[in-house]
């Protein structure tokens, strides 16, 4: 079979999903898009998927299903990119299509490697850290609204000659690099994910008044050192992260005041540089749809339980983004005083 005759299909029509789908497809593969909605389904097949933003405006008609189980049987690869929350059971669904030597590209956020490779094995699943920005504005409509790359890895850290097809496949949508330390790269989006989405969804505000508020700078900051000592823990070389531009072991080293004050100053220039930002975890909430907090913070507090690291500021955010979702809570600024965070 050849690389355009591929099999290939993209599990869900959201921003990143429909976007990777789009390009993938103008470039000459023929990936078919896995649409749950009845609406998103007959505007990706006629006129076809609406891609506007910073990589132009595209309309790629494209072949479509309602549902994972119309796909063909005996798919190569396989981009999964459906809310983290859904991602176990899309697996599920996806087994019994798949070939010994299919590949399953995680583009989920937070952490679900682990979780697909319990449903799929080890050997299938293929790590990705989507590293750029786009929104759904419509059935079938979505926007690029930030650039950036993707970086793949064998999630045993093993060299994969698979990887390459997928990474040109990749590249027509963003740049796309090979990383021989996937988790510590997905380790390092989730760290600061851990801190922007859960706070941003506990709070109700945008980045930009986030940290702009001390004790909340603190909390971040906490956050942070909680989730390296999990991934020392784990044994988890955690890659910079924003680009580079953070090195998370020199940044939260140290706890002299000149230390403290930089940790503070260079989240408050994050803050200002990001400040209209609202995370998505508060976007959901927002929406009446619950976070993908399981697979960001509470991955964190699921292994550190199994290393026997305490995370309590860690544990806090999860119950509290919990009690949000369970209605027992609102979205307001005035969870900060909770008593959960009274040591800052």
């Amino acid at each position: 079979m050849t690389e355009k005759g591929l099999k290939i299909a993209v599990i869900g029509a959201g921003a990143i999903g429909g976007v990777t789908a789009a390009f993938i497809k103008k470039a000459g593969w023929d990936p078919i898009l896995v649409c749950k909605h009845a609406d998103t389904l007959a505007q990706v097949t006629a006129p076809g998927l609406r891609v506007a933003g910073l990589k132009g405006t595209h309309t790629v008609p494209m072949r479509a299903a309602q549902t994972i189980a119309e796909l063909p049987a005996g798919l190569d690869i396989v981009f999964h990119a459906t809310k983290a929350n859904d991602c176990v059971a899309a697996a599920e669904a996806l087994l019994p299509l798949l070939k010994p030597e299919s590949m399953v590209v995680s583009l989920q956020n937070g952490i679900s490697e682990d979780a697909l490779a319990d449903v799929l094995g080890r050997e299938r699943v293929v790590g990705c850290v989507v590293g750029w920005g786009a929104t759904h504005t419509g059935a079938g409509q979505l926007e690029v609204t930030s650039e950036g790359e993707f970086v793949l890895g064998n999630i045993d850290h093993r060299p994969d000659d698979r990887l390459d097809i997928i990474r040109q496949m990749l590249a027509v949508v963003q740049p796309t690099r090979i990383s021989d330390n996937i988790m510590g790269e997905l380790y390092s989006k989730l760290m600061i994910n851990a801190c922007i989405n859960s706070l941003g969804a506990i709070t109700g505000v945008t980045l930009g008044e986030l940290l702009a508020v001390r004790k909340i700078r603190s909390i971040f900051i906490a956050l942070m050192q909680e989730a390296l000592a999990v991934a020392n823990a784990m044994g988890i070389r955690v890659e910079p992260s924003t680009g580079g531009k953070l090195d998370y072991y020199p940044f939260l080293a140290g706890s002299g005041i000149l230390k403290q004050i930089k940790r503070h100053l260079v989240i408050r220039i994050i803050g200002l540089k990001y400040r209209r930002i609202r995370s998505s975890s508060l976007q959901s909430l927002e929406r009446g749809r619950p976070t993908e907090v399981d697979y960001l913070n509470g991955y964190i507090c699921d292994r550190a339980a199994d290393h026997g690291v305490q995370v309590p500021v860690n544990r806090a955010v999860v119950a509290m983004i919990k009690a949000i979702e369970a209605g027992q809570r609102p979205l307001s600024m005035e969870n900060m005083a909770d008593p959960a965070f009274a040591d800052f």
